[in-house]
């Protein structure tokens, strides 16, 4: 979800690659859960990676974590899935721990991290308000993320984000309601509720990326 503020308002000022050390390492959180314990609104997006990661975790489809787990929002113009925190994570066993850690989306993988878009690209921001964790120690940026194989994530999250800017604009100049809607559900059917073969995520998404630009002048006429 994007997020409204400039980067002096919320981080430290700085911009960090993967191969940055940034002060983030919270030590196994230390028994502290509370981002996971607090409703955190829509801001858990999930992007098709994440959904296919969940689906691994816990053996159910997308249409099976949904309501749930996983809930439906306009987002930023579009339809997407976020994680039902309005009591917290679903995920969170009895002594506070993920009971889906390796799995875990990426948006959990970063905090505090987050991502900071521009010219078609992103790095990585250390947010400052948001986790009450004193005295983080310095982490290498990548492996704070632990994420293999970092360059095809890397390439997925910057060509996700870039079809999702283009697909908000597209709706922005279009004026047929009932198109706008179908474009969305479209969207939601073919990179969510349709599911991925076991083996090439990545080549996966790449053809529906092709697939939803390619039909995209047909719906939003």
């Amino acid at each position: 979800m994007l997020r409204e503020g400039t980067l002096e308002e919320i981080s430290d000022g700085r911009l960090y690659e993967l191969n940055d050390m940034v002060r983030a390492d919270c030590g196994g959180c230390d028994g502290c859960s509370k981002c996971c314990r607090s409703d955190m609104g829509t801001s858990i997006t999930l992007d098709p990676y994440d959904v296919r990661m969940l689906e691994q975790a816990t053996g159910r489809s997308f249409s099976q974590l949904v309501e749930k787990e996983i809930r439906l929002s306009v987002l930023d113009g579009l339809i997407l899935p976020h994680m039902n925190m309005e009591h917290g994570c679903g995920f969170l066993n009895e002594e506070g721990r993920c009971s889906i850690h390796p799995y875990r989306p990426s948006i959990c993988r970063l905090f505090p991290l987050g991502r900071y878009y521009e010219n078609g690209d992103f790095r990585y921001f250390l947010q400052t308000h948001e986790c009450t964790k004193q005295n983080r120690s310095k982490v290498k940026v990548q492996k704070w993320i632990d994420i293999q194989p970092i360059e095809e994530h890397t390439a997925f999250i910057r060509k996700w984000h870039n079809f999702l800017t283009l697909s908000r604009r597209k709706v922005r100049e279009a004026k047929d309601e009932k198109q706008i809607r179908n474009y969305m559900l479209f969207l939601l059917e073919l990179f969510y509720v349709t599911e991925y073969e076991s083996e090439g995520f990545f080549e996966q998404f790449d053809r529906r990326v092709r697939t939803a630009i390619r039909e995209m002048k047909h719906i939003l006429r």
